[in-house]
């Protein structure tokens, strides 16, 4: 996750410096550098990375899974909250550091009886974020499928740090992975009403990518062999991107 994050504020000082078009140049390795996005985008980013860990961290906590489930409760808290904090009042949504410090000690406990209300509380404080971003989009489905590409397209990166030499050597990277596209199939899938009626072949074409996304990540515990190659993850990526830009 961290390397995730330093590499997406890598890729806005580079574009602040250079002015770069809004495609994503991919590095050597085949991983594109995440686009730089309106604040908006950026913020409905980072609330829909924080579910993708708690999607992956709650899964865990029903299988009792809890060592395992625990760092993808601290990620949200160590590598994204300080990132959106400033922004929080601009979405009328109220501090939420401590709902996350108590879901993260009480996941550290292995505190099944506190656990339901630690994580309704984050869930709630990410409610409020929403109903933030939704009163200032005229567009809500179109700017949720958006989001959903934009968290989507971290995936890869995540996936990325969790191979070496055609081994899963680092299993968070995939349940990190895993738990953004599950994220981004949430998000469209709340919207899908409105977006078949935009365009219901892209929505078919978007959902497709996902599927494929989701058959290959279907464990949630990673096996040894990566369940996809990179270059074929990315190039699914990249059909559910072509796939939302056609919500005009």
């Amino acid at each position: 996750m961290r390397k995730a994050l330093t590499a997406y504020w890598l890729a806005m000082a580079i574009a602040i410096t250079l002015a770069p078009s809004s495609l994503n140049a991919q590095t050597s390795s085949t991983i594109a550098k995440p686009a730089v996005l309106p604040p908006d985008a950026a913020f409905g980013r980072f609330i829909g990375l924080i579910r993708g860990h708690l999607l992956t961290g709650d899964e865990l906590v029903k299988q009792r899974d809890w060592g395992v489930a625990h760092p993808h409760f601290m990620f949200p808290l160590e590598e994204i909250y300080g990132v959106i904090r400033e922004d929080l009042p601009g979405y009328n949504t109220p501090p939420f550091d401590g709902a996350l410090k108590t879901l993260a000690r009480t996941v550290a406990a292995h505190n099944a009886k506190q656990y339901p209300k630690a994580l309704e509380r984050v869930k709630n404080a990410l409610a409020a974020a929403d109903a933030g971003l939704k009163a200032r989009q005229r567009d809500w489905p179109r700017f949720t499928v958006e989001a959903a590409v934009a968290v989507l397209k971290t995936a890869p990166e995540e996936y990325a740090d969790a191979v070496a030499k055609a081994r899963i050597v680092h299993p968070v990277g995939y349940r990190t992975a895993r738990g953004f596209i599950l994220e981004a199939d949430r998000m469209v899938e709340s919207v899908a009403g409105d977006l078949e009626a935009k365009n219901p072949d892209a929505l078919r074409e978007l959902r497709e990518a996902l599927a494929q996304l989701k058959q290959a990540f279907a464990a949630v515990t990673a096996l040894n062999r990566p369940p996809i190659e990179e270059t074929a993850m990315l190039a699914i990526v990249s059909r559910a991107e072509l796939a939302v830009a056609k919500f005009q």
